[in-house]
């Protein structure tokens, strides 16, 4: 059975190059291509894809906008995200809408079979050195210990914050208060020894807690 990939990308050369290398593997097939993100709804529905490239920066609706789509249609489309080592934010920004991996435009073959047919399987792909690069970009210190171990619970807790759930919507998939959850989260943050959520998603897949 083969694997049926949609690519979007805007840049019209570097979207040829990537579907041609994606033709030479022989269960590889793809279904679709477009130049942004505006007509993925259509495009789900007609080609019915295992896995979808997508670049970050295009125009009129960018790689984030997809992603928002897609979680908000609820539509599970694995995304592989291709990007720049200067796309750090919106990196980290699509880690937290739902993709999952990502790798640089520049990958080779070999790397870019690897990776498909990893996420198609359900796994993900955070490459270590891009997700260092970022975390340096971020200001965040380096791992200079082990932290304290989360529990159980607030493992659950980050695995949500991971997917980009509020407080809120945290509390209503736990089954505990919005107070409670917010006590785990603040927890959480001191066990990392980060300030903010996407710092303490970014460390925790640094430290190997999400995979």
């Amino acid at each position: 059975m083969s694997i049926r990939i949609a690519v979007i990308d805007d840049q019209t050369l570097v979207r040829q190059g990537i579907i041609s290398l994606l033709q030479l593997v022989d269960d590889f097939s793809v279904v679709a291509q477009a130049g942004d993100g505006s007509t993925i709804e259509q495009l789900v529905a007609q080609h019915s894809p295992d896995i979808l490239l997508l670049d970050l920066q295009m125009p009129v609706h960018d790689g984030l906008a997809t992603l928002k789509t897609l979680r908000e249609k609820q539509l599970a489309l694995p995304v592989l995200v291709l990007t720049t080592f200067d796309d750090h934010e919106r990196v980290l920004n699509a880690m937290l809408l739902g993709a999952r991996g990502y790798l640089l435009k520049d990958v080779g073959l070999e790397q870019l079979e690897t990776a498909i047919r990893d996420i198609v399987q359900g796994g993900n792909l955070w490459q270590p050195a891009i997700t260092q690069r970022i975390l340096q970009h971020s200001n965040a210190a380096p791992v200079q210990r082990l932290h304290e171990a989360l529990s159980e619970k607030e493992l659950e807790v980050l695995r949500l914050m991971a997917s980009g759930f509020s407080n809120r919507e945290i509390a209503q998939a736990v089954f505990k208060s919005e107070g409670t959850v917010k006590n785990q989260v603040s927890a959480i943050l001191t066990k990392l020894d980060v300030r903010d959520r996407t710092k303490a998603v970014l460390k925790a897949i640094d430290l190997g807690l999400l995979t």
